[in-house]
């Protein structure tokens, strides 16, 4: 074998090596990790819409802080960005970005997608907030219609058992004594 020839099968050879490097592809595969958050973003987001539209339907009553508890260092203060004074309008500040929170999460004001997940958010954290403080009066009710059918269901069955207890124990013969 010549040299040229030995040189252009050395060449060839690399130029193969190339053309299958080219054609191997790597693929790295990313598991997805679990979150050690107790609620997914969709969880908090459900909480939030069954929040609100308990709120908006009047199934709950949120008792907003007074200007008098707003004075004292309470945790309520940590639920609201801005300053807040002994006046009127410190409570009213309060519902007004509490509405101005809904109306982005409902899409009713223009926001962008990270502006609406901030709202979401920071309702979450109001509604803990209300919560914790004993704030909130009446049912937050579900808009799962299923779980709610399931648990109608469950209570009328527990109040059929009820009412065949009392109704035996009412209508039981007795027995008569000599």
């Amino acid at each position: 074998m010549s040299k040229k020839s030995a040189i252009r099968r050395k060449s060839n050879t690399q130029k193969d090596t190339k053309d299958h490097a080219e054609d191997k592809k790597v693929f790295r595969i990313r598991r997805k990790q679990e979150s050690a958050a107790l609620f997914s973003q969709k969880d908090i987001r459900r909480f939030v819409m069954e929040f609100v539209s308990s709120w908006i339907r009047g199934d709950i009553t949120i008792r907003f802080p007074t200007a008098a508890e707003l004075s004292k260092k309470t945790p309520l203060i940590t639920a609201f960005p801005f300053p807040v004074d002994q006046s009127v309008n410190a409570e009213l500040k309060i519902k007004e970005h509490y509405i101005n929170l809904l109306s982005v999460c409902a899409g009713t004001k223009q926001a962008s997608t990270e502006e609406q997940e901030k709202a979401i958010t920071e309702v979450f954290r109001i509604l803990l907030m209300f919560r914790s403080a004993n704030r909130i009066e009446g049912k937050i009710i579900s808009n799962d219609l299923e779980k709610r059918v399931e648990e109608l269901e469950k209570t009328m069955k527990s109040t059929g058992k009820l009412v065949e207890q009392i109704t035996g124990f009412l209508f039981k013969e007795k027995k008569e004594t000599p």
